[in-house]
Order: C-alpha cells, then sequence, then structure tokens
C-alpha cells in the first residue's frame, strides 16, 4: 500500500474506484506542459446489489466481471491499475514523532505504529509521510496510514482475477484530493474539506496548509436512501434506486405518494448531513485558530435532491460541488451531457489515475 500527490509524467495508470454502486475505470493523460490533462478512457458497469457490504466483498465472482465490464465498457488497453481502500479498516492519523531521517523511520514505523492505531501492527500494511517540522522542538509531523491486510488482499485478488496488474492500493480520501489538486488553483493558505458521499461510505478530509490535517470515513451513504425507500413502498432495490434519482415509477407503483419518497430521502439526508457536520465540528473544536472556509462535495449521493441546501442551512459554510473533469479535456466520442451527468462520481477514479503518470 502506498499513497501520494500527484505527479505528472508520460506513463498512465488506470484509477479503479471499486464502489459498492458502481465500478469506475478512468484513464488521463497530460497532454503538454500548460496545456492541461484529457480523459482518455472512462468506463462505468453498475455493481450488482450486496456484493460488496460495509467494505466486505461478499460475491467476488459478481465483483470481477463488474471490473472486467467497466474496463470493457471503457475500451481500455492498458493493464496496470491503482485502487482505493476506505473505511473502518483503514486508520490514518497525523502523528507527532521525534525527528529522524525516511530511512530510519522505516525501521521503526511498527513500533511507532503500535501506540496510534488499533489494531494489531502485524495485521495491517503500513505507510507514511513525512509532512515537515512539527512545534515542538524536535519533533516532526508525519502521516501515518494503516490498512488492514485481509482488505489489501481482497482488492488485490479481485483486480488480478479480472486480469488486470494493481500497481498501488491509496486511500479513497486521499484519492479526491488529488482530484482536487489538478483541477483547482493550490489554495495553501486556505483550510478546506473534502466530502465524497459514496454509496456505502463518506470519505471526509480536511485540509489544511495543502496537506490532510483530519480524514474520517462514514459508514453511511446513498444507499441509504434506496434503502429507506424501499422499506416506505415495500419495492425492490432497482425501482427504489430509480425513484432516489427522480425516474418514474413503474407501473406496479403507480399508487406510490411522492411525498413519501420525498420524506424517505429528508430523513436520511438529515442524517447523513448530521454525521458529516459532526466530524466537521471535532475537526474545528481540536483544530486551533483553524476554521474550515469551503466545503467541496462530490459522489453520487451529494446529488440527492436537497442534499446541498440542507448540508447548507445545517453547517454554515460555503458549499461547492467538486467539478473532477473541470481541467479535463476529453478525448473525441464523449458526450458532454453524459459527463456532466457522472462527473461527480469521478472524484477517486480521477484521483488514482494522476498517482503514477511519472512511472515512479
Amino acid at each position: 500500500m502506498n499513497f501520494s500527490l500527484p505527479s505528472f509524467g508520460k506513463k498512465s495508470v488506470v484509477g479503479l474506484d471499486i464502489g459498492s454502486n458502481s465500478v469506475k475505470a478512468v484513464e488521463i493523460v497530460l497532454k503538454g506542459k500548460d496545456k492541461g490533462f484529457e480523459l482518455k478512457s472512462l468506463g462505468i458497469a453498475p455493481m450488482p446489489a450486496e456484493a460488496i457490504v460495509q467494505g466486505a466483498f461478499l460475491n467476488s465472482s459478481a465483483i470481477v466481471e463488474t471490473i472486467q465490464e467497466a474496463i470493457q465498457s471503457g475500451r481500455i488497453k492498458s493493464k496496470e491499475v491503482a485502487a482505493a481502500v476506505a473505511g473502518h479498516s483503514v486508520i490514518v492519523k497525523k502523528v507527532s514523532l521525534p525527528t529522524m531521517t525516511r530511512e530510519e523511520l522505516e525501521d521503526q514505523i511498527q513500533w511507532e505504529a503500535e501506540q496510534y492505531i488499533p489494531f494489531d501492527v502485524n495485521e495491517v500494511n503500513l505507510d507514511f509521510q513525512i509532512l515537515g517540522t512539527s512545534e515542538g522542538e524536535g519533533q516532526m509531523d508525519v502521516l501515518l496510514v494503516a490498512a488492514k491486510k485481509d482488505l489489501i488482499d481482497d482488492y488485490v485478488q479481485v483486480i488480478t482475477e479480472a486480469g488486470l496488474t494493481p500497481v498501488g492500493v491509496d486511500v479513497a480520501s486521499f484519492a479526491v484530493e488529488n482530484a482536487y489538486e489538478i483541477n483547482y488553483e493550490a489554495e495553501q493558505e486556505r483550510v478546506f474539506a473534502l466530502v465524497n458521499v459514496g454509496a456505502q461510505v463518506v470519505n471526509i478530509n480536511v485540509v489544511q496548509d495543502g496537506i490532510p490535517a483530519f480524514t474520517r470515513d462514514i459508514t453511511t451513504g446513498g444507499n441509504q436512501y434506496t434503502e429507506e425507500i424501499q422499506k416506505a413502498l415495500s419495492i425492490g432495490f432497482d425501482e427504489a434506486e430509480r425513484l432516489k434519482l427522480g425516474g418514474n415509477a413503474s407501473e406496479q407503483s403507480q399508487e406510490v405518494v411522492p411525498q413519501e419518497v420525498e420524506q424517505a430521502i429528508r430523513g436520511v439526508t438529515d442524517t447523513v448531513v448530521g454525521e458529516i457536520s459532526r466530524s466537521l465540528d471535532f475537526f474545528t473544536a481540536t483544530a486551533a485558530d483553524s476554521h474550515i472556509s469551503k466545503v467541496y462535495l462530490c459522489g453520487g449521493g451529494a446529488k440527492v435532491a436537497g442534499f446541498l441546501n440542507t448540508f447548507q442551512e445545517r453547517t454554515g459554510f460555503e458549499i461547492e460541488f467538486l467539478n473532477p473533469l473541470s481541467r479535463m479535456l476529453p478525448s473525441k466520442g464523449f458526450d458532454p451531457v453524459y459527463l456532466d451527468e457522472v462527473g461527480s462520481s469521478l472524484g477517486v477514479g480521477i484521483g488514482l489515475a494522476t498517482r503514477r503518470i511519472d512511472g515512479r
């Protein structure tokens, strides 16, 4: 497992976002200095319901088939992919350690990590990034990342069985930050939050001085809307999914009262926004003199009707939808309407596609 901020070169890697709702395969290329980036390939395939539940791979064969379908639909030839992990099996902590070289820290990282992670250190993959000098004399800030080995193994297995080669595993919230970095002007002095509302997990990343200051994954998301609509109306998953996204009810459910759908959506939005708000409040309360100036929302769940307004009313933050394609020059053949429709859900995939473009 490793993570990085974006750097660019000639070699591309496929960003493979394996989600509980869909698999998104993204390939981008750098057109040249000052010429921007090109969205070379994009393939999206729907994931069968309950193939992935709370981060657990319950139907590996279905996941493998969905990965292959996404690769094929994007007409992607490259075999090297980077994936992202999230959820309760992933821990990210900013810690202060005695100043030492990277080589020295590599030798001591397991011992240091034991003090900060709630898992057996022998059951996790560890990585770190030295952020710089800490406020304490002789101290340095280090971003420590730990992910359970069985989680990493699950990703490696399905990717390999799909006929692809995993070259890196990143953290989903860092991938979204990478997507932000290549699409927006760097604002080193500001504190802002990136909130990615996925189907089953919400990734929160508060960035301060250009580096992650606080990350948290909340195990809730877009699928909760679908489940509540199913319960309220006694209908199937696919039908509830259409209603969540504003589609028309089928002939079998013509008696459905729209207010029931709206009520279910409003209830879930209040719950999800409440969880996110508490996390952001926690950061503000524990970070001295740090005020979040803006929140960037992305992910399919953030596009549910009323989500942005409720978020803004509840938190008072300035809110903007993150567009992971704002600086992308689509290759010929892409439908602008389609890209506008799916763009907000591509934060993780776009961010992953940046991570080894320099061939490292």
